[in-house]
């Protein structure tokens, strides 16, 4: 079963770790607008980091109001190509790079480093009158989202039995987001890979809107968005299936995502940065501010900020990418 998984980072470290420097302000650092700059930067992909990088994008703008910086939301894998193309300065990711994206990049005579912000957690929602399911596992989440459960699995009693003979109605991420590609992995075992007979959107206000108007749905997406619009969703608690550490089904929130037990569908978070983005000092002034104002603003919004010392190391490692000018390409683990 796939566990959190943290590229570049030291799980173990962040798990425990996290609970002893959990911190709103996401460091000590002080903001590091300029506004002399000029010029612009562009951003886009995953729609569950857009809400933290246009947060930030707007307190950058108030500092450095000649930097025109523009945030897209087409999603990751969206952003992911915009990035090896060149296209844009930064990526919004709710994953890591693939192999084939990677390759891209290194054709076009690009780098990039992949810089983790926050972590966030899928939320399973169900419409609030929902009153027969309260928690469900990992393998009835298989069982309902796997390719072969495409018109097949199509009512709840399919499920378990005691629940209704009624049509189960799936919502989710499109197959460009992260969130799609992120909860394939961890449910069906297999990135990119599930039955295509759902109501698919890469804006996740739309995925919202479905669920909380239907009795019979089904639906998942980022905690922060579940956070938002919790008066009219219900949240089900998800049980991974291993009893060793008696903990049963859990609840997405700040709390458990913090503490890692809500397994398996809790993340991290990144933005990515090209190597010519960074011979432009305004790219290299947003991203400077960017990791120190994320911490603070990634809580306002509904994410968990990294501990301090890990957004220390996010600074180091962008700040070897920039004096390198992106030589070296960033591996991924």
């Amino acid at each position: 079963m796939l566990k959190f998984k943290l590229t570049n980072l030291n799980a173990a470290a962040i798990l425990v770790g996290t609970s002893m420097l959990f911190s709103a302000c996401g460091g000590n650092q002080e903001n590091t607008g300029d506004s002399d700059l000029s010029g612009s930067v562009q951003i886009d992909g995953s729609s569950t980091v857009y809400p933290v990088t246009e947060a930030v994008a707007e307190e950058y703008r108030a500092e450095a109001p000649n930097v025109r910086v523009t945030v897209g939301v087409s999603g990751s894998g969206s952003g992911f190509k915009k990035l090896v193309r060149g296209d844009v300065d930064v990526a919004n990711a709710s994953r890591s790079i693939h192999a084939d994206e990677a390759k891209t990049a290194e054709q076009n005579g690009l780098s990039y480093v992949e810089l983790t912000v926050a972590y966030d957690g899928l939320t399973v929602v169900v419409h609030p009158e929902n009153d027969w399911v309260k928690e469900i596992t990992v393998e009835e989440l298989k069982k309902i989202w796997e390719p072969s459960a495409q018109g097949k699995i199509t009512r709840w009693n399919q499920i378990r039995p005691e629940w209704p003979d009624q049509e189960l109605h799936l919502y989710g991420p499109g197959v460009e987001s992260g969130t799609y590609d992120y909860f394939t992995e961890a449910i069906v075992g297999e990135a990119r890979a599930s039955r295509g007979d759902f109501t698919a959107s890469e804006d996740d206000n739309v995925l919202v809107q479905g669920v909380s108007t239907d009795k019979y749905a089904l639906g998942f997406f980022g905690l922060a968005y579940y956070e938002e619009n919790k008066s009219k969703l219900k949240a089900v608690a998800v049980d991974d299936g291993d009893d060793s550490n008696g903990k049963g089904a859990i609840v997405a929130s700040l709390e458990t995502v913090k503490d890692g037990s809500y397994a398996p569908l809790s993340r991290p978070l990144f933005i990515y940065v090209q190597s010519k983005a960074v011979e432009r000092p305004e790219v290299v002034d947003f991203v400077n501010f960017y990791l120190d104002a994320a911490g603070e603003l990634a809580q306002e919004i509904g994410y968990i900020p990294l501990p301090d010392n890990l957004y220390d190391e996010q600074r180091q490692k962008f700040e070897q990418f920039v004096s390198g000018k992106g030589a070296a390409t960033a591996k991924q683990q």
